[in-house]
């Protein structure tokens, strides 16, 4: 019986000439692609979802041509977000055509292919040892996407990635050096340390990281009209258990310095308050566009000119593409 170390190659099974014959595909469906964008956090609940979303809405609205494509496989949310829950993906003369939004943006969600009330299965003689493949079966499945799809010419395509922090790395080492990485954290020490944990790795590679993005910095009161508080920070006095009314509305708004340490080392490109009316929007499809100007709507479009002024300082990820990113026409499908 043969050993492992008595292996020569691959064995013969031509596994590395199926890689390389798949990092080709990847390589030539991304060429029109002008910057790989992955948006992370290691830790769950920030709204990295959410904020993915509508920073690529608010990008669109400036003409640049987005699409996303919702890594997190197993628990998929940018298809009924994004309004293409059971899309249908329609096949081309040689890939895939993307379906899109209602301003455009071109979306690849499991949600659209697997019904919420089902999980993500990946089929495997082994028995109780899961742990052992099935992370190779998610990043093969994510390179034949990468490659089956058509991409076409984008100035953006985020990756909206799934929690963990050595998750976050994984697809840092899966990607490759092209994709360029936004974080994200709320105004909570615990989601900080985590997220200061995905920073460190990710300065260990060569991927570029872009900043982060403090999500729910404080809450929209549409009532009121202002932005209250819904993190304190440890160095605040605990708020007083009852306040009077008069109290309450001599209260000063709620204002996210975003000047303050955060203790992650990178740039901070924004703070995005917490608008409950958003929520509602994500459940029914709906894009922030369709609301009124808001307190969150500026918010995303501050941060998504810090973001174009970063990536403007990279060198752009597409061989072919241009330095500037002006908005262009839509590739023909």
């Amino acid at each position: 019986m043969k050993r492992y170390h008595d292996i020569v190659g691959d064995g013969g099974s031509r596994v590395l000439e199926q890689v390389a014959d798949q990092r080709s595909r990847i390589t030539d469906g991304l060429a029109g692609v002008r910057h790989l964008v992955a948006v992370g956090s290691g830790k769950g609940g920030v709204g990295k979802s959410t904020l993915t979303l509508h920073l690529a809405g608010a990008l669109r609205a400036r003409g640049l041509r987005i699409a996303i494509l919702d890594a997190d496989f197993n628990g998929p949310s940018q298809a009924r977000m994004a309004g293409v829950q059971g899309a249908l993906f329609v096949p081309g003369s040689h890939k895939v055509a993307l379906p899109r939004t209602r301003n455009g943006i071109g979306v690849f969600s499991m949600g659209s292919l697997i019904p919420e009330s089902e999980s993500l299965e990946f089929e495997s003689a082994a028995q109780g040892e899961s742990h052992t493949w099935r992370a190779t079966r998610e990043f093969a499945l994510l390179g034949e996407i990468l490659g089956s799809v058509e991409w076409g010419a984008l100035d953006l395509l985020m990756f909206d990635l799934p929690p963990g922090a050595e998750r976050t790395v994984q697809y840092a080492d899966f990607l490759g050096p092209r994709t360029s990485f936004l974080l994200v954290t709320i105004p909570s020490e615990v989601a900080r340390g985590v997220v200061a944990r995905s920073v460190a790795a990710l300065s260990k590679g060569p991927n570029r990281l872009l900043g982060y993005v403090e999500n729910m910095s404080g809450y929209f009161c549409r009532d009121c009209n202002a932005i209250k508080p819904l993190f304190v920070s440890p160095d605040q006095p605990p708020p007083r258990l009852r306040r009077s009314a008069e109290a309450s509305a001599k209260a000063e708004p709620f204002d996210a310095v975003q000047g303050r340490p955060s203790g992650l080392g990178i740039p901070c490109l924004g703070t995005v308050p917490f608008d409950p009316e958003l929520a509602r929007l994500c459940d029914t499809g709906i894009p922030l566009a369709e609301l009124p100007e808001t307190p969150v709507g500026r918010a995303l479009e501050h941060v998504a000119q810090q973001l174009l002024d970063t990536l403007e300082l990279t060198t752009p990820a597409s061989p072919h593409g241009s330095r500037e990113l002006r908005p262009g026409k839509e590739p023909r499908r």
